[in-house]
């Protein structure tokens, strides 16, 4: 079973600037924004995650494809060791999924950019 990976947190691009207001600049004051250090903790989160599972299942595909060598085996037996590595796979597949699906659905619905009161330009000192 393969899955897809979902689509992955995008880290704040070097020249990136936050989002401009439409509305007039009387009708709506400037504000000051700032990347959401929530956002970029999913950011990190996907960083730190993606490659301890893909050593995870360069490991296990290593080890299956030696298990399945008839060089390896040459008894029946090795035909359940072959199983239980391929139910290992499989399942680390689905965790996979489930972890990188949970952290790009938070990411979905987190902003970017959020407001902040600091350095935002005030009517009166």
């Amino acid at each position: 079973m393969m899955y897809v990976d979902p689509p992955a947190p995008r880290p704040k691009e070097p020249h990136e600037v936050p989002p401009i207001s439409s509305s007039g600049a009387l009708e709506n004051p400037q504000r000051a924004w700032e990347f959401n250090p929530d956002y970029q903790r999913l950011v990190v989160a996907w960083n730190t995650v993606l490659p301890r599972l893909e050593t995870l299942k360069t490991a296990l595909d290593k080890a299956y494809s030696l298990a399945k060598s008839p060089q390896t085996w040459d008894a029946p037996v090795g035909e359940r060791y072959v199983e239980d590595i391929r139910e290992w796979r499989t399942r680390l597949a689905l965790y996979r999924h489930s972890v990188l699906t949970t952290i790009s659905d938070e990411a979905a619905d987190t902003p970017r950019w959020i407001p902040t009161t600091a350095n935002a330009p005030h009517a009166f000192p």
